[in-house]
């Protein structure tokens, strides 16, 4: 009994087949179909391999939501270098609460104005970086792919020591402001404060000491993160008046950033710079320094890398091989088909479907071996 059942099982599980086999003998080779088999299998194994690449590949996600730490600090990084002597400048913050925001992170450092050779390569590259960033949006993603492996974005050390006289000044640092609106500015003379705001003792500096021709090496917010280069990096203005006015308008994003290599919130900034000269006779009235106006964004950017899963690999790997093998399936049908009409094999009769050829050849087959016994058979 369970040998009876065994077999019908058997038998149903044959039923259903989806895939029934053909002998043999009821195939046929050809020529047309063995090329159209390579350029299948050829077209199969170069998209496999592509299609393998893009599994590899990562892709970075951006997504949006509003800004609700309202309370922290936001830290400004700073490494700027201005033509003028440390003495004569200043540096300090007022946020939009007039809240004046000590400089005591902030060092001031005399140096030469002029680059080194290495130094002035270093600056040429960082300024077709950024020029390539500006045209090519993508690249973007590139950076944050490879963060903590690339070059450090940072001005390397002068390489000989310097023989002309310190007269500029770098004032690098960072401090921590409130995530207000707010004004960087350097401007002549140190800052003070008073109960009424905040000034800055210009009086003992001649006016033709007064020189605002500046580099920036870095300036960002948020923590520092090797391998990014923001956008007033390797910024350089020359200016050859004494009142001349700098200013640069940013807007600053808070941005999470989630690679397979890193995990940091930093902030991504955009800027739009202006810049004239004070005269007051002609209607131009302020003060000249340079002033680095910052606001923050309602939005938080979240960046993450993302990577394809292996299921959705497989069944693109499935949908490829498929495709093609039946693709090229229907178009050599299709073909050979088309070829028959175009010589004509309907109209001359010598197209005939490939079972009436095989039946015609097995029914000569037939008759040339049952030819010989019905002589042998016949009366003398």
């Amino acid at each position: 009994m369970r040998r009876l059942s065994r077999r019908k099982a058997l038998s149903l599980v044959k039923e259903l087949d989806a895939f029934p086999k053909v002998a043999d003998s009821y195939v046929e080779t050809s020529a047309s179909g063995g090329t159209v088999s390579i350029i299948a299998f050829s077209a199969m194994a170069v998209l496999a391999i592509l299609e393998f690449f893009v599994y590899r590949d990562t892709w970075m996600k951006y997504e949006y939501e509003v800004d609700k730490d309202f309370s922290s600090k936001l830290r400004i990084n700073v490494d700027i270098t201005v033509a003028m002597k440390c003495q004569h400048v200043g540096a300090d913050i007022l946020d939009l609460a007039e809240t004046m925001i000590t400089s005591n992170g902030l060092q001031y450092e005399p140096v030469i104005f002029e680059l080194s050779p290495q130094q002035r390569l270093w600056q040429r590259t960082l300024r077709l970086i950024q020029s390539k960033l500006r045209e090519e949006h993508a690249l973007q993603e590139v950076l944050y792919k490879t963060l903590l492996k690339g070059a450090p974005t940072a001005l390397p050390p002068r390489e000989d020591a310097p023989t002309e006289p310190l007269g500029a000044c770098r004032i690098h640092g960072h401090v921590y402001v409130n995530k207000v609106a707010g004004n960087l500015h350097i401007t002549v003379g140190k800052p003070i404060h008073h109960p009424q705001g905040h000034a800055h003792i210009a009086a003992f500096v001649n006016h033709e000491a007064y020189n605002f021709s500046h580099r920036i090496d870095h300036l960002s917010f948020g923590e520092e993160i090797p391998g990014i280069i923001n956008p007033l990096d390797g910024t350089e203005k020359i200016t050859f008046s004494n009142n001349q006015m700098y200013q640069y308008f940013i807007t600053v994003v808070p941005t999470k950033l989630n690679t397979y290599l890193i995990s940091a919130d930093t902030h991504q900034f955009s800027v739009t710079e202006r810049e004239r000269v004070i005269n007051h006779a002609a209607g131009s009235h302020g003060v000249s320094g340079i002033f680095v106006k910052y606001d923050t964004s309602s939005l938080m950017v979240t960046v993450s890398e993302q990577h394809m899963p292996l299921w959705q690999f497989l069944v693109r790997l499935c949908g490829i091989i498929g495709g093609i093998f039946s693709t090229t399936g229907m178009l050599h049908s299709l073909v050979g088909f088309c070829f028959d009409i175009v010589c004509c094999r309907f109209r001359l009769g010598v197209y005939r479907p490939r079972e009436d050829v095989q039946l015609h050849n097995q029914m000569n087959n037939l008759n040339n071996h049952q030819t010989p016994l019905l002589v042998e058979n016949a009366p003398l």
